[in-house]
């Protein structure tokens, strides 16, 4: 990808700026190491993990009529995992110590995942300067995903149209 660097720099600025990161990686919707800045984890595996929890986060967040998914707060004992949808193809994922302030990692956070959104974005444009049509999303710039069927093997609904179209079956 072309703005690689640019994402990895927003990264790096991103640290410097929140000195209680251990860890900062954008990655794809679908699990793809866009660029990492981190020391002691897999960046491969904690994307795929991210897609994973963002494909459960977005179910969640639409089952329970909270809107479209923004961003995913993890804490453990030794600190917090957080991920932030950024734009229609990417998502950041943050690694902090137990210390830190979570407000501060939120407003940083955000920003930040913001910057790579229109980074990648910008980075799918074509040369003849036209943009690739991105796959269909939700207002929060994530994939529509279909639900799937309960147990009993019927589906519950259709996935909705990102564009207010009427569904169609």
């Amino acid at each position: 990808m072309a703005a690689e660097a640019e994402v990895l720099d927003e990264l790096h600025r991103l640290r410097a700026r929140l000195p209680q990161l251990s860890g900062a990686l954008a990655a794809s919707v679908d699990g793809l190491v866009l660029a990492q800045d981190t020391r002691g984890v897999e960046p491969e595996g904690v994307a795929a993990l991210t897609a994973a929890a963002l494909s459960i986060a977005v179910r969640l967040a639409d089952a329970t009529g909270q809107g479209d998914f923004r961003e995913l707060l993890v804490r453990g004992a030794h600190g917090y995992v957080a991920s932030y949808a950024a734009g229609p193809s990417a998502v950041l994922t943050l690694l902090a110590e137990g210390q830190v302030n979570v407000g501060r990692l939120h407003l940083e956070g955000r920003r930040s995942s913001s910057r790579i959104g229109e980074l990648v974005q910008a980075a799918i444009q074509l040369p003849d300067g036209t943009r690739r049509q991105p796959s269909p999303t939700t207002e929060a710039g994530l994939p529509v995903r279909p639900a799937s069927p309960p147990a009993g093997g019927n589906a519950v609904r259709p996935p909705r149209p990102a564009t207010g179209e009427a569904a169609t079956e």
